[in-house]
């Protein structure tokens, strides 16, 4: 069953690893669904730090992929194609994801995705504050919520509070009834508060190692942050980092627990976050919007790592709500 009698989309793809110079916009043909499978109309897409660091072979062997690829791991839009036997979704439901990372990416403006990948997009949010949700909002649930098991009563560390795994990751331990203590630099500190963060530490002026017993760290930064980040913690605490794979020998050394946090899609949690977005209980921050044939600036401004929030790509066609 098929809503669009186009055949070919726009897509933001490399041939091979490197900076954002590779990045090449090419006309390429609209996937077709197959069995199970949707097509959706990309309106917005996210970018994530993930993003560059695929683009430039880092995680090459982690996520290995065959070449040329289609950038991009979260998006929202609208199905305009089913394949066969899809029972869950009609023609013009709004969804957002993030899609598995085996298969081409979201900087397109088509894409084939199962169809239990996918969940309904906040009613609340616009296409491209929605395309900013899903990546960093499911990371932060799972390494707070499903790892560290965050509770009412705990003292959590969360490293960079003004990035997109930040910002959530505040929102979420809050609402659990944590103490929260984030670091950012000084022009986020007011901010950051306002989303419930009890106390910022300015990085370029404070030590967040003189912070004891802590029950949880999330680490999002790697390197010396992760490795002062050990004195922090209390025995039997919960360290859980997205940056690198902590050291097991350390984990022993302080009596704690660590894990190396790579987030799953899961559309089950993305529909309850989409529940607490529409009920006022989480809010999304937008960097910066950037249109698909300029993917290569938004690839330079989230490398360089002065964002609050997320950026997005919006593609030509958008319709705006």
């Amino acid at each position: 069953m098929k809503a669009t009698n186009i055949s070919q989309m726009k897509a933001a793809r490399i041939h091979q690893y490197g900076g954002p110079i590779e990045i090449k916009l090419e006309t390429i043909a609209i996937p077709e669904p197959e069995e199970g499978e949707v097509l959706v109309k990309i309106f917005a897409a996210g970018v994530n730090p993930l993003d560059w660091k695929i683009c430039e072979g880092y995680l090459a062997e982690l996520i290995p992929h065959t070449l040329p690829l289609t950038l991009g791991w979260d998006f929202s839009g609208e199905i305009v194609s089913l394949g066969k036997n899809v029972n869950k979704w009609a023609i013009s439901d709004a969804v957002y994801a993030r899609p598995e990372f085996s298969k081409n990416g979201t900087y397109a403006e088509y894409i084939v995705v199962s169809e239990d990948e996918i969940a309904s997009k906040p009613k609340t949010l616009s296409w491209q504050e929605s395309a900013a949700v899903p990546l960093v909002t499911l990371t932060a649930w799972q390494a707070l919520k499903d790892i560290s098991a965050v509770k009412q009563g705990d003292r959590v560390l969360i490293h960079a509070g003004a990035g997109g795994v930040g910002i959530a990751a505040i929102q979420l331990a809050k609402q659990a009834g944590a103490t929260v203590y984030t670091t950012s630099s000084s022009k986020n500190m007011a901010f950051l508060k306002e989303l419930g963060a009890d106390e910022v530490i300015d990085y370029t002026q404070e030590d967040f190692s003189k912070l004891e017993n802590l029950d949880i760290v999330f680490d999002t930064m790697g390197g010396v942050v992760l490795e002062k980040s050990w004195r922090t913690l209390k025995k039997g605490a919960s360290l859980v980092s997205v940056a690198e794979v902590p050291s097991e020998e350390l984990a022993a050394k302080y009596e704690v627990s660590a894990s190396f946090c790579f987030v799953q899609a899961n559309p089950e949690q993305l529909s309850k976050i989409a529940n607490l977005i529409d009920s006022g209980k989480l809010k999304v921050e937008i960097d910066s919007i950037f249109q698909l044939e300029d993917i290569a600036k938004a690839h330079e401004k989230s490398e360089s790592g002065h964002t609050r929030g997320k950026i997005v790509i919006q593609m030509q066609d958008d319709q705006g709500s």
